[in-house]
């Protein structure tokens, strides 16, 4: 999303606090983090020598397909018991089951769920059309710059590498059940025209899985894809079948079999079992936008001797905060950073 908040960059080590959530900024100066690099998004698929893109994955599909499917599945079953309870209530006066079939399959319960299908229906529709309506964000470790192209059609944007916006965020997601904790990577790509911002987001486990993610592409972009998470043999992606029945499999080892039949086999039966998962597949087999003449010319590689080079000034920056890592401190150490509650 397109943002204008910032009159100048901010800089690696600069935090922000908004509503509640706190924001570390990585880059501009892209230092390293002190974090190993790890991706959940298998970003080893993605790169060679000259570029890196960074897409949305598969298990995101996976898990906006399996919270849809569940929500209307949970309307679908409360309805489902709600009007066998109040036909149970009227059963002296009208025959229970004809009775409880025509509160089911009325138009009242059809006005809730069909709505709800097509809104959660259109939302993942909207998500899925990025794909074929947006390409990836492109890295091009020997320019230094990165591409992006807004919407489909765009001219394409070009930003130096050394002044993308990287920032990770900590805070809470209040649901109507409980407050959990939310932590995200961002990817600010500043206009040099306009000066607004295209934000990317990731959502991520923790705050140093969110920093590590950031880190593997930092790491490429300095020292190629020889600094990437090594892909291992049996690796299995996230948001496929194999995946889920690796989960499925994990979770019935460590738990006992009350607790795997409901907390794994009934949850996950109520929200597709594996047809999320078919979903993701086809939402990934579609299509890819494809970049304009202008860029695949752009991701070509080009002589060493033209490739770019660090800054001084960022060069100096890691030499610096490399000397406080072999001093058993931390990138918060580095800045003379506190941390807060809910970045723990």
């Amino acid at each position: 999303m397109p943002d204008n908040k910032f009159d100048r960059l901010p800089q690696a080590g600069d935090t922000e606090n908004k509503f509640g959530t706190e924001f570390i900024y990585l880059s501009p100066m892209p230092v390293p983090t002190g974090m190993p690099a790890f991706s959940a998004r298998n970003l080893h698929q993605e790169a060679n020598e000259t570029y890196l893109d960074f897409s949305v994955g598969r298990g995101n599909f996976e898990f906006m397909a399996r919270v849809g499917i569940g929500v209307v599945m949970f309307f679908i079953i409360f309805l489902f018991l709600a009007t066998g309870y109040l036909s149970w209530l009227r059963r002296n006066f009208e025959p229970f089951l004809s009775s409880w079939w025509e509160f089911f399959s009325g138009p009242v319960v059809g006005a809730i769920v069909i709505p709800l299908a097509l809104l959660y229906t259109v939302i993942f529709y909207l998500s899925t059309r990025q794909i074929t309506q947006h390409p990836p964000i492109r890295f091009n470790r020997q320019r230094r710059e990165i591409v992006f192209i807004p919407k489909k059609g765009s001219r394409p944007h070009y930003v130096a590498w050394e002044s993308t916006i990287a920032c990770v965020s900590a805070g809470q997601l209040v649901t109507q059940y409980a407050t959990i904790p939310e932590f995200k990577l961002m990817i600010g790509l500043r206009e040099a025209e306009t000066g607004s911002i295209l934000w990317s987001s990731v959502a991520c486990g923790s705050l140093s899985l969110a920093i590590s993610e950031w880190e593997a592409i930092r790491a490429y972009m300095e020292e190629g894809t020889s600094a990437l998470p090594a892909p291992q043999t049996d690796e299995l992606e996230e948001g496929s079948v194999a995946f889920f029945h690796l989960c499925r499999r994990t979770y019935r080892a460590e738990h006992s079999v009350i607790r795997y039949a409901w907390g794994f086999l009934t949850i996950q039966f109520f929200s597709g079992w594996t047809l999320p998962c078919y979903i993701s597949g086809w939402v990934n087999s579609r299509p890819k936008a494809k970049f304009p003449k202008e860029v695949l010319q752009w991701s070509k590689p080009i002589p060493s001797d033209q490739h770019a080079n660090p800054s001084e000034e960022l060069l100096h920056k890691t030499a610096e905060i490399r000397s406080t890592y072999s001093k058993g401190k931390t990138f918060l150490d580095h800045f003379k950073l506190k941390r807060s509650d809910h970045a723990q």
